[in-house]
């Protein structure tokens, strides 16, 4: 009897919601005014910015940077590009051991390292684990970098996103700090400040 009760509201509440959902977004080109038309023909207005989030989002894709100019957000470069050389660094880096590892193991093998070669003091075992570690290394450095370009769209449409939200003082969060003496014991923790305008 309950779980068909729990079943019941589970179903008013999901059509009640999909009912809520159904509505018309038109788009001005000519101001930053859209207007919102629902089921029952009440309209309301609301400003919305002037970038696109998609368009910020095709442009990073495109070539990584790209999004955040569009959302002139150009103090994001410097830290995108030092991130994307210093993912390309450690990439080459392990690429560079893995391919001498993985020669010298080769060379080992056949009977052709060179007794002056560096790599001639290492056991046979010792090089191939060198070399698996050096591959395995720079395969999660590129799935690293991989996942820093995705970040890097996500970063540019989620940033055109919030843009056109007015950020001012009237809204704040501030640390706080509350002794108590009841226990001898201090609490630390975040408070919303919020200050009404006269």
């Amino acid at each position: 009897m309950k779980s068909s009760v729990l079943i019941w509201i589970g179903c008013l509440v999901i059509c009640s919601s999909a009912i809520a959902q159904d509505e018309t977004v038109l788009r001005s080109s000519i101001d930053t005014t859209i207007v919102i038309s629902n089921t029952a023909g009440i309209e309301t207005f609301q400003s919305k910015s002037t970038l696109d989030p998609d368009k910020a989002a095709l442009y990073a894709a495109v070539f990584p940077g790209l999004g955040q100019m569009y959302n002139r957000q150009y103090w994001k470069l410097p830290i995108l590009y030092g991130g994307a050389i210093l993912i390309g660094h450690f990439i080459k880096y392990n690429n560079d051991f893995y391919n001498d590892f993985r020669n010298a193991y080769l060379a080992n093998i056949e009977g052709t390292l060179d007794e002056s070669s560096p790599f001639s003091r290492y056991t046979e075992e010792a090089l191939q684990l060198n070399a698996e570690k050096f591959k395995r290394n720079r395969d999660f450095m590129i799935i690293m970098g991989v996942v820093y370009y995705l970040v890097q769209i996500v970063d540019a449409h989620v940033s055109a996103h919030l843009i056109e939200f007015n950020i001012n003082d009237d809204l704040a969060l501030q640390p706080t700090y509350h002794p108590r003496e009841q226990y001898f014991a201090q609490n630390v923790g975040m408070s919303l400040v919020f200050k009404l305008n006269k």
